[in-house]
């Protein structure tokens, strides 16, 4: 009974963290897909680099809706066999990958760290204090999103070992956090480089620009030869 629950909670999970706000408030606001602009990524940064404020309300409600309505089910199934927190956990980690990887959009979303910010703090006041604190001041010191986000995926097994989770929690915590560092591996590598973009907060926002589509190189033309095509006097 308690994997058939499991198995329930994953599905669900899944197919509601698959509903993604970015792509629906740009397409809807805008008649465009944020996973063509910017950096590709369906996600609440990259939107608002995009969009500005317009159509945020509807990102931020759909994507902390689809969070807690799946965490709330995992923990209302789970908890029937005295396991709650893990069924919050569960059902988080299939929730941010099916924001991560979305079956209605060609498995192609955002990086969940939203989705994350909603868990820990329906897992734990303390733990989502803890995160969100680690995830602001690091932003605010660097101005890297990407960078903020993954220290908050790190610090979620940190924290839920710290106010006494168990070892089935702390693999559950671990396993969201890391999955949340994954999606970030592109940025990590520009973090590394110094090529990595920070938030600009304020002003207008960037036009909404179609990515780069890499160009084939044009074939080079053959030399011209002096001697072709020139009659022979002598």
């Amino acid at each position: 009974m308690l994997t058939f629950c499991l198995f329930i909670v994953a599905i669900i999970s899944y197919l509601l963290g698959a509903v993604n706000g970015s792509i629906i408030a740009s397409k809807y606001f805008f008649k465009k897909d944020i996973r063509e602009l910017g950096s590709g990524n369906a996600g609440l940064t990259n939107f608002y680099r995009n969009f500005g404020t317009k159509g945020i309300v509807v990102v931020l409600a759909v994507d902390i809706i689809k969070t807690a309505v799946a965490i709330y089910l995992g923990w209302a199934l789970i908890k029937i066999f005295g396991h709650g927190m893990v069924g919050k956990l569960f059902a988080g980690f299939f929730v941010m990958l099916g924001h991560a990887f979305p079956v209605y959009y060609d498995f192609k979303g955002g990086k969940g760290v939203l989705c994350g910010g909603i868990l820990v703090l329906m897992m734990d006041w303390r733990i989502g204090l803890l995160c969100w604190l680690v995830f602001i001041i690091a932003v605010v010191f660097t101005k890297y999103v990407s960078l903020g986000s993954i220290c908050a995926g790190a610090m979620c097994p940190i924290g839920t070992a710290i106010f006494g989770g168990w070892w089935l929690q702390v693999i559950l915590a671990l396993m969201c956090g890391l999955l949340l560092i994954v999606m970030h591996r592109q940025n990590i590598l520009r973090l590394v480089s110094g090529k990595e973009r920070k938030l600009e907060l304020g002003g207008k926002p960037a036009e909404a620009k179609a990515r780069p589509v890499k160009e084939e190189k044009p074939k080079k033309e053959a030399k011209f030869n002096v001697f072709e095509d020139v009659d022979d006097e002598n």
